[in-house]
């Protein structure tokens, strides 16, 4: 009997293990204690036992792709043994993603799964949509680089896939033909999802398809609204025909392809579909097509008022919904307040000029302030801390997170073992960082790890701001910009520069005296420079 091997819980914080090496291949007959393959946790890669005797008859999980804790990697038993029960019975997560993507409608039934169909026996394999960042919950193809009927080897690049996080090439491990793709250009897969089919010409691959344990294809992606479509001329009355069943025809006899709701719409609307080019297949006119049409000056609606409402709806980018996602979670879980102090910046920007003269690298005041929140994590390791639900962890190293402003959103490079750096090795990475995220050329390494984050809108005017916490840190430093104001000392009237600094906290973790601790070490820091270097 068909044993099913699930992902083992490996660490105490294990929350899912990617394989890292697969060390056995579908087809090879297996005993208990033999090392499987080799999976890649949160502390360490570490090898997978196995604990069934039989043929390896099912591998569900791709070289570099994530499994969650409990969920099946692979299944044993005996060749030609029918598994697909044990396929349908499994937590179907993804497929909890594309109902969750899906328009509201009533529930639809599984597919039925064809019991007597052995997958072992078909000459091809599904390729998927890997996991490529912790956060990633599915891949838009931003550039297929094959197309069907392409042969293929493993260590192919067979795609470019946009991710929450960047625009990553997508690897292929399969050898043979492309015999199918499930994703066009600008489409989203969920992770696991089926993106192509490779294997020999000729092959029926429907079986895996409608035995696949993940969708068989995509949920549709957002489609763009057009603010306004290409028009034709509006034709003269005389070159416009009706056919004898009442279609609309064109001006050369040919019936126009148009869906009935958009047939309504322009009938409603007076417009006739000859005046429209359609975006559908086969340039077939759809509703948006009707109501995004304008007029042509002096043509055949000439008489239309020209002040028409118009709207363009821009598809979400992964890295968007991947904000939201987590700034939602935090922002609704984490029980926030707010600290802001003043900081005088005379001695900063005195020190600024100073270290320019002699330093290899431009220094910023938003270098200063990673280096002076660096020294003060480590006076303050409380700061420093994530919530875990069950426990707090206090970080004894200093990884900062940098926001920076990106086109679809906001990226956050780190700056890892931040305290133990020069302010010059601060700034020069800073800046390279910054770059790549602009660049979309981040990597995991570069975004993964950060124990605090620090987000810096001075440049931009702004005086005074709060930010959200990046779960599960359990603090952010806002950074507003340097202000000449006049001070008072003395009775005497004087200019001086000022800058404020909001700290947001996880009160579950740090309460108002230890927050308020911080941005008094903080400010000393900045204030009198020279203290951070010595």
């Amino acid at each position: 009997m068909a044993e099913v091997i699930r992902m083992p819980k490996m660490s105490d914080t294990m929350i899912e293990g990617v394989i890292a090496n697969w060390l056995k291949k579908e087809g090879d007959v297996i005993k208990s204690g033999d090392i499987i393959a080799e999976v890649e946790t949160d502390k360490a890669t570490m090898e997978l036992e196995n604990y069934e005797d039989g043929t390896l008859l099912y591998i569900g999980v791709k070289v570099g792709e994530a499994v969650p804790v409990d969920g099946i990697i692979a299944i044993v038993g005996t060749p030609g043994e029918d598994y697909s029960s044990l396929l349908a019975g499994a937590p179907a997560a993804p497929a909890a993603a594309v109902e969750a993507r899906a328009p509201t409608a009533a529930p639809v039934a599984a597919a039925p799964v064809a019991p007597t169909v052995d997958l072992s026996s078909i000459p091809a394999k599904a390729v998927r949509m890997p996991k490529m960042s912790d956060t990633m919950v599915e891949g838009v193809i931003a550039k297929w680089l094959k197309q069907v009927g392409d042969v293929v080897k493993s260590g192919d690049i067979i795609a470019e896939v946009e991710t929450d996080k960047a625009t990553m090439e997508l690897e292929n491990y399969e050898d043979g033909t492309i015999l199918y793709i499930g994703a066009k250009e600008g489409e989203g897969v969920i992770v696991d999802g089926i993106i192509m089919i490779v294997g020999e010409p000729g092959t029926d691959f429907q079986p895996l398809l409608q035995q696949a344990s993940a969708p068989a294809a995509p949920a549709p992606a957002p489609v763009a609204v057009a603010a306004s479509a290409p028009v034709k001329e509006a034709p003269k009355a005389s070159e416009v025909k009706a056919s004898p069943s009442g279609i609309q025809a064109d001006s050369k006899g040919g019936i126009i392809k148009a869906s009935p709701l958009a047939k309504a719409l322009a009938k409603e609307k007076n417009i006739n579909l000859n005046w429209l080019q359609g975006t559908g297949d086969g340039g077939r006119i759809t509703k948006s097509d009707v109501e995004n049409y304008k007029p042509n000056a002096g043509g055949a609606t000439g008489n239309f008022i020209s002040g028409e409402e118009s709207f363009e709806d821009i598809p979400n980018s992964q890295m968007r919904k991947t904000i939201a996602r987590r700034l939602s979670e935090s922002k609704f879980s984490a029980p926030e307040f707010y600290l802001t102090m003043e900081i005088n910046m005379d001695k900063a920007m005195g020190a600024r000029v100073s270290m320019n003269e002699v330093l290899p690298v431009k220094i910023s005041f938003n270098d200063m302030v990673i280096k002076a929140v660096a020294l003060s994590l480590v006076k303050h390791p409380k700061v420093n801390s994530y919530w875990m639900e069950d426990r707090i962890r206090v970080n004894k190293h200093v990884h900062i997170g940098m926001a920076v402003a990106v086109e679809d959103g906001l990226l956050v490079p780190v700056i890892r073992f931040a305290s133990e750096k020069s302010i010059a090795q601060i700034s020069a990475e800073a800046k390279e960082l910054g770059g790549k995220a602009k660049n979309k050329q981040l990597q995991p390494k570069d975004w993964e790890g950060n124990t605090f984050t620090v987000s810096n809108l001075g440049m931009f005017g702004i005086d005074q701001f709060t930010s959200i916490i990046n779960s599960p840190e359990s603090c952010i430093l806002a950074v507003g910009g340097i202000k000449e104001t006049v001070g008072v000392k003395n009775g005497q009237f004087y200019a001086t520069n000022i800058m404020k600094l909001t700290l947001t906290c996880d009160h579950r973790v740090v309460d108002g005296a230890t927050g308020a601790a911080f941005l008094l070490t903080l400010k000393q820091y900045l204030e009198d420079p020279i203290k951070m270097f010595i």
